[in-house]
């Protein structure tokens, strides 16, 4: 005979081998298309270079497909991937209004009329051992039916009425009773109004119906509860906007940066020829170390384009990366930048199509005044406004916690009508004997009942409701030293953005004359070796020079369209200043008309001075976003440039091409030697060269 146990061991062994390690897959419901189909395109890559077709992508129109398009706010650091429950989505305030626990229509909940309605049958079959209580009999026999209805609804004010209506059918052997079986029928109506603890208006919009200190969930909590999440949905599009326009110029940058270095190649590649011609007819100037000098600053430059044209998967200008606009922190490249835009606004990683930004940076002279920002920011700032929506839910928490140091007691009335009979009901009571049916006795009102009375329940001591008075106290505490706080952060976050503002309108002045000094430096160098009084060496060193300069004038031009968008930023117009506008869905007129109607028939209350019938204010009504038009330091978007798209001189065979790209527009700037010029010579987007010459002339 075979051992079981060993059979046990040997199916655990297989359960654990083949069950219990596996990993199964979830049964989900398809999405309405293909992701596969989405993204069907292979990206653009140094592998698939060759004649590009460009998007020629406006920042107002990334920003519009980017809210078309952002049913999930997206970030830079993964969020979605590495936490999903605390992403931000277009559902998430409808999801907070809708809390079946914490919502606003769970708050409102606690004051719906309630049914309750039972209704039960019984046999009982017995022996006692007094007769008097089975009415005569040792053996009692009974059937009973038992049915009770109740509906109860407790008002703002913390009334609990209650309307009762209770009907019970006993048929037994006791040889006392008047009919062999009858019915019971009552009807009652009760009142029962707290006097301390838990009365007012105040007090229940607050914190409900709930009777343990500490538990919060009225009406008005919930609602701030909504409208913090509202201020999240807020911070978490302003911050994708931002993240937008930060990638949006970190492309810029990538391709103006590519620009500069497939011009260093090329000047290279043109001085590599010449020097390798004389090198070929070995003439003077062509020497093997001139030559291989000559080759390495090509191949230098030719790396620097690849590297500039794919890119590397570096962190780009993001919020909070050092500032909360976001520090720009340009180049990636111009494919990896393109992903990274395509990522936020919510394309394809590719469609066939590379995108090239289609605005220039502004350039027009710009003047924030500091007393006008500091208002702002203490106003506009969402995160400042969600803190004073905790902090006021703190404030009304801690009048409610202060009605639990209070006894609890209650004013009840109950009045009752009773009907006894043969029978429950009859079509036609008229001319039946007394107790003919039970409802004909009720409806005669001869048996009525009545009870008034108060009931006080007081723990000794209140220790727990001292334990929540206090608890609330310190969060309202904590939470007004949080907003100064935030206050005095904002306002750092406000000066940081303008100096770097001022920062960056000097150092693209300072940029412009290195990139103007640069080319000069390179024209001049030039002729003088062609003229034989100067070496190779300065010619390859101005031409780095020249590539460096010119890669630093257009990071100093994006840093300048972020430090603009930063200022915004921190003064919490950035919204206003994209032309964006957020809106809740509206109510039915129905509902705005009963509001009102409410409000009118409330008056004013007169109440004890430990509870109030008036609705707190929680809020100053709607948050008024000013319009782009009404920006009062008139600031906008410019005007679109299309860019030129100019091919680079041919490189030699073993030299792959590269696409044609947009070359930088040559700056103009004055000649003045001074450190600092004004804002207002700065070049305006419709300034010419010439125009700024004629100018300097007179």
């Amino acid at each position: 005979m075979r051992d079981k146990t060993a059979f046990k061991a040997v199916d655990d062994d297989c359960y654990r081998a083949l069950a219990a390690t596996q990993i199964e897959n979830p049964v989900v419901t398809p999405c309405s298309h293909s992701e596969q189909d989405w993204a069907a395109v292979q990206p653009l890559t140094l592998a698939s270079i060759g004649q590009m077709e460009y998007w020629n992508l406006t920042l107002e129109e990334a920003v519009r497909i980017t809210m078309a398009q952002s049913d999930v706010i997206r970030d830079l650091g993964g969020t979605v991937l590495r936490s999903p429950a605390t992403v931000e989505t277009y559902w998430n305030p409808a999801v907070v209004e809708t809390n079946p626990r914490f919502g606003v229509d769970a708050a409102l909940s606690a004051f719906d009329a309630q049914l309750t309605s039972s209704i039960f049958g019984a046999k009982n079959d017995r022996a006692l051992n007094n007769e008097f209580f089975g009415g005569g009999t040792r053996l009692l026999s009974q059937d009973l039916l038992v049915q009770q209805t109740q509906i109860a609804k407790r008002s703002a004010t913390g009334t609990q009425f209650a309307v009762r209506h209770y009907t019970d059918y006993d048929a037994n052997n006791a040889p006392s009773n008047l009919f062999p079986s009858a019915w019971n029928t009552n009807f009652e109506v009760e009142a029962r109004q707290p006097l301390l603890q838990g009365a007012g208006v105040e007090f229940n919009r607050i914190a409900g119906p709930s009777t343990t200190p500490g538990l919060y969930n009225g009406v008005l909590v919930a609602r701030l509860n909504t409208d913090v999440e509202l201020t999240d949905f807020e911070i978490a599009v302003r911050d994708l906007v931002s993240n937008v326009e930060n990638a949006y110029w970190d492309l810029y940058f990538a391709y103006r940066d590519l620009d500069a270095k497939i011009a260093a190649r090329d000047a290279a590649l043109e001085t590599w020829r010449r020097i390798n011609a004389l090198y070929v007819s070995s003439r003077r100037g062509g020497e093997a170390e001139k030559e291989a000098q000559a080759r390495e600053q090509f191949y230098r430059f030719q790396e620097d384009v690849e590297n500039a044209l794919a890119g590397r998967l570096l962190g780009g200008t993001s919020v909070n990366n050092g500032s909360s606009g976001g520090t720009f922190r340009g180049g990636g490249g111009v494919q990896v930048a393109e992903r990274r835009l395509r990522m936020l606004v919510g394309l394809p990683p590719s469609d066939g199509r590379l995108i090239r930004p289609a605005d220039e940076p502004v350039s027009a002279p710009i003047r924030f005044d500091w007393q006008e920002i500091t208002r702002e920011s203490l106003v506009r700032r969402a995160e400042l406004r969600r803190q004073r929506w905790l902090t006021r839910r703190f404030e009304l928490e801690q009048i409610a916690s202060r009605n639990y140091l209070l006894p609890r007691l209650d004013a009840v009335a109950r009045q009752r009508w009773r009907g006894f009979g043969h029978d429950l009901i009859h079509s036609d009571s008229t001319g039946r004997d007394r107790f003919d049916n039970a409802y004909m006795d009720l409806v005669s009102g001869d048996f009525q009942e009545w009870q008034v009375g108060f009931e006080l329940n007081m723990p000794i001591g209140f220790r727990q409701g001292a334990a929540a008075a206090r608890n609330a106290e310190l969060q309202l505490t904590r939470a007004r030293a949080v907003l100064r706080e935030q206050e005095h952060i904002v306002l750092h976050d406000a000066a940081n953005a303008v100096a770097e503002f001022d920062r960056t309108v000097v150092v693209t002045q300072t940029a412009g004359r290195r990139l103007d000094a640069a080319r000069h430096q390179l024209d001049a160098v030039e002729a003088a070796y062609d003229a034989d009084k100067a070496p190779l060496d300065f010619v390859l060193e101005a031409q780095r020079r020249l590539a460096e300069a010119e890669s630093s004038y257009y990071q100093a031009m994006a840093e300048y369209a972020v430090a603009i968008k930063n200022v915004h930023f921190a003064k919490g117009t950035l919204l206003d200043y994209d032309g964006i506008v957020l809106a809740e869905s509206a109510w039915a007129d129905k509902a705005y008309a009963d509001a009102a109607e409410r409000d009118r028939l409330r008056g004013r209350p007169r109440v004890l001075n430990y509870a109030s019938a008036r609705q707190p204010v929680v809020g100053g009504g709607a948050y008024d976003q000013q319009s782009l038009e009404s920006n009062p330091l008139g600031l906008g978007m410019p005007v679109p440039t299309e860019p030129v798209a100019t091919p680079p001189a041919d490189p030699p065979t073993d030299v792959e091409p590269l696409p044609p790209v947009p070359l930088p527009v040559e700056p103009t700037l004055p000649d003045e030697p001074t450190m600092v010029q004004p804002m207002a010579l700065l070049p305006t987007p419709e300034a010419t060269r010439a125009d700024v010459t004629d100018a300097r002339a007179e």
